[in-house]
């Protein structure tokens, strides 16, 4: 098995075990700490305050590194958004997701991107780096042959808003994981590790609870990482050799797992990487 010379921290999206998390927290918390997470991306605060959410990740010995919150509760109130996550500690918050209506190509995109530049601002006065994690449909072409998500990141400049590059949406999206990431080096701090089965499918946005249809090809299943299509080692080596700072491991659906059980065997796969 590959073993890597150097390695990252690896870091869990809470939103993978959200049916734990939205019951027991803390309980869930400490079983992430038993599996190897020793930092996770919050996705929400599941209706406690940010001291609340602060005081169970100190109590089970775990770092808050990046938070994912919607673009609107950012656009509503920017300053409540930092003072929550300042008192998380993150480095990052990251836009997770865009509304049909602000995607690349539709009416408000160039609205969603001079907002995303004033909360990028923003968010950097206060310490924190705003980052976009993306899906496929930033794949498709703007009117100049760009990528929608090229033309964001040509648009606002690297200061105000850095990448989360989602290895499994960029493979469905028709590129190469790895070569996203190096494309995107030094601007990409964190990387999402998610492995999937098949291509893109009627199903696919389903399983992460959107109704939306894409093309039939071949059924769509998300994997724990190291279970599915993607090369995973070559994904970490672009990485490690482009700057990231933290590899986080998401799974949108457990599928045949619990979603616990999930994380857990992506967890497992990791450290026989070294990590």
């Amino acid at each position: 098995m590959l073993k890597f010379s150097k390695t990252l921290p690896v870091g869990l999206q809470v939103y993978s075990v959200r049916d734990y998390a939205s019951k027991d927290l803390e309980g869930t918390m400490k079983k992430l700490k038993e599996i190897g997470y020793d930092y996770v991306e919050p996705a929400g605060l599941y209706g406690n305050t940010a001291e609340e959410y602060r005081a169970v990740l100190d109590r089970c010995g775990i770092k808050a590194i990046c938070a994912h919150v919607p673009y609107a509760e950012m656009v509503e109130d920017i300053d409540k958004v930092i003072a929550d996550y300042k008192t998380l500690g993150v480095c990052y918050i990251a836009v997770p997701y865009l509304g049909e209506d602000d995607r690349p190509g539709a009416k408000n995109f160039e609205t969603v991107l001079e907002n995303i530049r004033k909360i990028g601002k923003k968010l950097a006065e206060n310490g924190i780096t705003l980052l976009y994690h993306n899906h496929d449909f930033e794949f498709v072409k703007m009117p100049d042959g760009r990528y929608g998500l090229d033309y964001m990141y040509d648009t606002v400049d690297a200061d105000t808003l850095q990448t989360e590059l989602d290895c499994c949406w960029v493979n469905v999206g028709g590129e190469d994981p790895a070569a996203y990431i190096r494309k995107y080096a030094n601007r990409c701090p964190v990387v999402h590790l998610k492995d999937f089965t098949g291509s893109k499918s009627k199903n696919m946005y389903n399983l992460i609870g959107m109704k939306e249809v894409a093309e039939t090809t071949a059924a769509f299943a998300f994997r724990p990482v190291g279970y599915g299509k993607q090369d995973i080692p070559t994904i970490i080596t672009a990485a490690i050799e482009s700057g990231a700072e933290y590899l986080v491991v998401e799974q949108d659906n457990p599928g045949e797992q619990t979603s616990l059980e999930a994380v857990e065997m992506s967890r497992n796969y990791l450290k026989t990487l070294g990590f």
